[in-house]
């Protein structure tokens, strides 16, 4: 009878243990996997600007939780596994004995070796439920952390931080996004042809994705017309052609096109309705202003280019209406509020001249610029 009990026991401890020791494997997987998460999360802190603000330090307290769990959930199913396994050891080992004490001892001990038969095969589906929730938030963290990141990048196609540079012009900008996620402010400088530079800049009314989506198509689009037509009135023209869709009557773009030409000497425009741009040109600031409607209105609109001299050291300044409309009570910054700038600093260099026009539209309002803004400056050196 005694050897019955112990070998009983040895089986029961014995199965036990590989139960324990399956779940711990589980267990020590599940650790790899949730530091893995949290190395993730680390690097890409390095490598961020470390503005995630008190949602990164939630987030990273939460991971660092979820390790700290994984690990103790592994180190004490480890711990179960090898005490029933030992306790197998200890009951075959007794077989050979003649002790009666230590047979009721074993028995004793087999009672909870087959509740733990039973509370492992629970333990495991908790875990394999945990597991799958674990999976289920990363997931969902990943797909939070890229709609984050997808305004970011937009923003960044529409109104890049660095653009190239250009031999004979000097270029300065800045992009203020505003309250929204999305921004309909756009610019772009890029080469038309030889000796040719177009500097773009232009705003879609209203907010979110469609604005944005809008102001996409026509920043690139813009491209593809300037270098198909010299004059950038018909680029504007075919633009507005293009981008008409009378079922969308609320949506509208301004926007002014400025192509250099340094081997004829010369800077053409045109202005869909924009702001007035400014133009540093022999000690003078002159208005580059409207020359046709808002884009989208109608859609075979007509609009002129206008052409000036143009002269080594002049500088051209362009901006979206976020810039002026900075308000201190009933008054707003406004167009000549750019102009006088450019009066008083105009040997500035382009990036630090576009700087001191958001300090001083900030420095004006007496509330924060809710409008995105943008602003851009070519020089020609």
């Amino acid at each position: 009878m005694q050897e019955i009990i112990l070998g009983l026991t040895a089986g029961l401890c014995f199965v036990a243990g590989l139960s324990w020791g399956r779940i711990a494997r589980y267990r020590w997987r599940f650790y790899q996997q949730v530091r893995e998460v949290m190395e993730t999360h680390r690097s890409a802190e390095a490598h961020s600007d470390g503005g995630d603000g008190s949602d990164g330090d939630s987030r990273r307290e939460e991971v660092h939780a979820a390790v700290m769990l994984a690990r103790s959930s592994f180190l004490r199913d480890l711990h179960a596994a090898g005490l029933y396994l030992l306790v197998a050891i200890i009951a075959l080992f007794l077989v050979t004995t003649d002790t009666e004490f230590w047979t009721v001892v074993m028995l004793v001990v087999g009672v909870p070796a087959t509740l733990s038969l039973m509370w492992g095969r629970k333990s495991g589906s908790e875990f394999r439920m945990a597991q799958e929730r674990f999976e289920i938030e990363r997931r969902a963290q990943e797909a939070l952390a890229q709609e984050e990141l997808a305004p970011r990048a937009w923003a960044g196609r529409l109104a890049p931080e660095d653009l190239a540079s250009f031999e004979g012009f000097s270029i300065g900008q800045v992009h203020l996004a505003g309250s929204g996620l999305m921004a309909g402010d756009f610019f772009d400088v890029f080469e038309v042809s030889a000796g040719r530079l177009a500097a773009v800049i232009g705003d879609v009314a209203g907010k979110g994705i469609e604005s944005s989506i809008t102001a996409f198509q026509a920043k690139y689009l813009m491209r593809v017309f300037l270098q198909r037509f010299r004059d950038p009135a018909q680029a504007v023209e075919e633009l507005n052609l293009q981008m008409f869709n009378a079922e969308r009557t609320e949506e509208f773009i301004s926007l002014v096109v400025l192509v250099f030409d340094t081997s004829a000497g010369t800077l053409r425009y045109a202005s869909a309705g924009h702001p007035t741009a400014w133009l540093w040109h022999q000690r003078e600031v002159l208005p580059l202003s409207a020359t046709g409607p808002l884009l989208m209105l109608e859609q075979h609109s007509g609009y002129f280019s206008r052409e000036i001299p143009l002269m080594r050291g002049d500088m051209a300044v362009l901006y979206t209406d976020g810039l002026i409309e900075a308000r201190r009570g009933g008054d707003l910054f406004g167009e000549e509020g750019v102009a006088m700038l450019l009066r008083r600093e105009p040997l500035l260099a382009p990036g630090e001249l576009c700087k001191h026009l958001l300090d001083a539209a900030r420095d004006f309002s007496d509330t924060p610029l809710s409008d995105d803004v943008a602003i851009l400056a070519v020089r020609r050196k």
